[in-house]
């Protein structure tokens, strides 16, 4: 193992402390990254990124680069590390968007919301509400959100592909019997006609050429997407990255393996899904489920 320097005066912060080492670990051995590259089979751009903080890569890049070096678990640990630093998460976001707005054609797959860009104001705000905007702030992050809808409209709007779990649609319902007794308990209301605008926004755009909806009935059973909301951007160099989330964090995937097995899975998922004119009619019976009133 390469001799260890003092943790003093080295970066505290997880994803540059990471990049850091990589870089030093090269070094030291006396490696180019187009030698890195070849030695692992990974792209030499891939570790220039690393290096430089681009990006995390995956705990397989970091588990290969620890075997390589000799430094069993050191490097996985320090990605585990980055990877969990909530510091980082706007930071991925912020790039994610960047290359959202690039892609040239979407993918998604949702478990439990609305992708961002099929979500109407009300249910917006009553999403970002949830997760602790409020005041400016929650009223900012609305405007934003419903500012990337833009995306899908236009002649030169981009292909767009979404598989919604059934949990997507279900959590805008509620048993029309129950809705005065919710209402009189809950501090904001839950409006069953912001609802019923936010099915008949997704009917409306997956009518647009450029837009493909799957509905992905509880029905099909277990699938290897089950706990994870993904999006692939297929960007105009012709790569593909991909953005994952789940309730505690989000995480921009760009190294090409781990990118192929999340896309391996999705194509799983479409398999699974009802077809476009199937999931159509999904949606239509959801809307009969919806109460026009809660007195109703």
């Amino acid at each position: 193992m390469p001799p260890r320097t003092a943790v003093t005066g080295r970066s505290q912060e997880p994803r540059r402390r990471f990049a850091e080492e990589l870089r030093l670990l090269r070094t030291q051995r006396g490696e180019s990254l187009r030698q890195l590259g070849t030695a692992l089979g990974w792209d030499a751009s891939l570790f220039g990124k690393l290096e430089s903080g681009q990006t995390l890569g995956s705990p397989e890049v970091a588990e290969a680069l620890d075997q390589h070096y000799g430094t069993p678990g050191l490097l996985l640990t320090l990605w585990e590390l980055a990877a969990a630093d909530p510091t980082q998460f706007k930071e991925r976001y912020r790039r994610y968007m960047t290359l959202e707005a690039e892609a040239v054609s979407m993918w998604h797959y949702g478990v439990s919301v609305f992708p961002g860009m099929l979500q109407t104001e009300g249910y917006a705000r009553e999403v970002l509400a949830v997760g602790g905007a409020k005041g400016e702030d929650l009223t900012r992050q609305v405007e934003a959100r419903i500012g990337r809808r833009e995306l899908l409209k236009g002649d030169d709007a981009p292909p767009f592909r979404t598989i919604l779990s059934e949990a997507v649609l279900r959590s805008s319902l509620r048993d029309p019997k129950e809705w005065r007794k919710q209402l009189e308990h809950l501090t904001e209301v839950r409006d069953p006609k912001e609802w019923r605008k936010q099915l008949e926004h997704l009917t409306e755009v997956a009518a647009r050429p450029n837009v493909t909806l799957h509905v992905m009935p509880d029905a099909s059973g277990p699938h290897g997407l089950v706990s994870t909301d993904v999006m692939f951007l297929r960007l105009p160099e012709g790569r593909t990255v991909a953005y994952t989330e789940n309730a505690h964090r989000g995480e921009l995937i760009e190294e090409s393996s781990s990118v192929e097995r999340l896309q391996r899975a999705y194509d799983a998922v479409r398999d699974l899904a009802l077809s476009p004119a199937g999931s159509r009619k999904f949606v239509m019976r959801m809307l009969e489920e919806v109460p026009c009133d809660p007195s109703t």
